[in-house]
């Protein structure tokens, strides 16, 4: 097995010499650095598009998926591998998405095979764009009193209600929503269903925050017509009607694994070096950088751990949940320290030497981890019921 592995690495780093570009292993600067796909998307330059056609061809944008649904069909620790030799030589993921990160493992699980066959290829080409239609006013962290509601209308629901936080609504093409389509039973009477965002009765407006424009949006649906069926075996919900809190629990673990950045190399890489070049001579300000990269490091490695958990059904149903948590205040850790480090510089707002007030922009911008995907309070909770097993109150 080890002989195996040694010979797919070996393989692997010779193709990605081949084919990641070097302008693909450059730090990412701008949102155009990140390449979303989607019926509208557009490359920021040649080197994006060769290198995400590299990986779609290989199956490389969802490597652990079956090559039947677009991945590579690759095992566990030939997709650490993968994860391990991308990291060495600094790659850019060649695809972001939600399809990806949270729909993709939800239809992986509970899809029909003709959802399987049509959205994961869909998702693994790039060729579809989803955003995610959970929190509404009033429906946050309890999340089961949404009130979007859908009237049955025999081969179809009229969907009418309001959700926010919907990140690139405005962007998106598709949408996985959930709709409560029975108002006598709170978790059995909500559907998670799929729908075009060009649907008539679908709105967006941006949110703008502190740190200034956002990927956030309100998402508005007047009368939206939501087919029960897209085609054969496609249905336009995923797992049961009035069954959907079912999917949306299970994709609430990947939401959190993405959002804590989990084997995230900006996360969990040390950050002292990075800022040496400040000439920080401040014994207390060292003294908090050094804590940090331990606390860095460790997350890394517990990252990994995790990952490799999660990759052979190990991990605890309730880890995405500590991930979440402790990714979310190593973040704002990070960016506490880089405005100590900055100083007053690091408060300016608009200059081009500080391309636009970034480090100002992105340390408030942090302020909303401890809301999104879940607080941290509810993280908490979470994990002194169901880790730690406690008492509750």
């Amino acid at each position: 097995m080890a002989e195996d592995l040694d010979a797919f690495r070996a393989e692997t780093r010779e193709w990605l010499e081949a084919n990641c570009p070097e302008e693909m292993r450059q730090p990412v600067h701008d949102e155009r650095d990140v390449y979303w796909g989607g019926r509208n998307a557009e490359f920021k330059n040649d080197a994006q598009k060769a290198w995400f056609e590299a990986c779609r061809d290989r199956g490389y944008t969802v490597p652990d998926w079956p090559k039947e649904y677009g991945g590579a069909g690759l095992t566990p620790p030939q997709a650490k591998v993968l994860r391990q030799e991308m990291a060495r030589i600094n790659a850019r993921p060649p695809l972001s998405s939600f399809g990806i990160w949270m729909l993709g493992p939800a239809l992986l699980h509970f899809g029909t095979e003709g959802q399987k066959q049509r959205f994961l290829n869909e998702i693994a080409r790039g060729e579809i764009r989803w955003c995610q239609g959970y929190s509404e006013p009033g429906s946050g962290s309890d999340l089961v009193s949404m009130q979007t509601f859908g009237e049955d209308k025999g081969d179809h629901w009229v969907v009418n209600g309001q959700k926010i936080w919907t990140s690139y609504a405005d962007e998106a093409d598709w949408i996985f929503c959930l709709v409560r389509t029975d108002k006598n039973d709170k978790y059995r009477g909500i559907t998670f269903m799929l729908f075009d965002m060009a649907s008539d009765g679908v709105s967006t407006k941006p949110i703008k925050l502190i740190s200034g424009n956002s990927p956030f949006c309100e998402t508005f649906m007047d009368d939206v017509k939501v087919p029960k069926s897209y085609g054969e075996d496609i249905p336009g919900y995923v797992g049961e009607i009035n069954r959907g809190w079912d999917v949306a629990k299970y994709l609430l673990g990947h939401e959190r694994e993405m959002i804590s950045g989990a084997g995230n190399k900006e996360r969990s890489g040390s950050l002292g070096p990075k800022l040496a070049r400040n000439g920080i001579d401040n014994p207390v300000l060292r003294a908090a950088l050094a804590e940090y990269d331990i606390d860095a490091l460790a997350y890394g490695c517990m990252g990994e751990k995790f990952l490799d958990e999660l990759k052979v059904g190990k991990a605890h149903p309730a880890q995405p949940n500590m991930m979440k948590y402790a990714g979310t205040e190593l973040n704002k850790q990070r960016h506490e320290l880089m405005m100590s480090a900055g100083g007053s510089r690091a408060l300016e707002w608009e200059s081009e030497e500080t391309s636009g007030g970034t480090p100002a922009r992105s340390w408030l911008r942090t302020k909303a981890n401890s809301i999104e995907g879940g607080t941290s309070e509810v993280m908490l909770n979470v994990i002194a019921k169901r880790i730690l097993e406690l008492p509750g109150a």
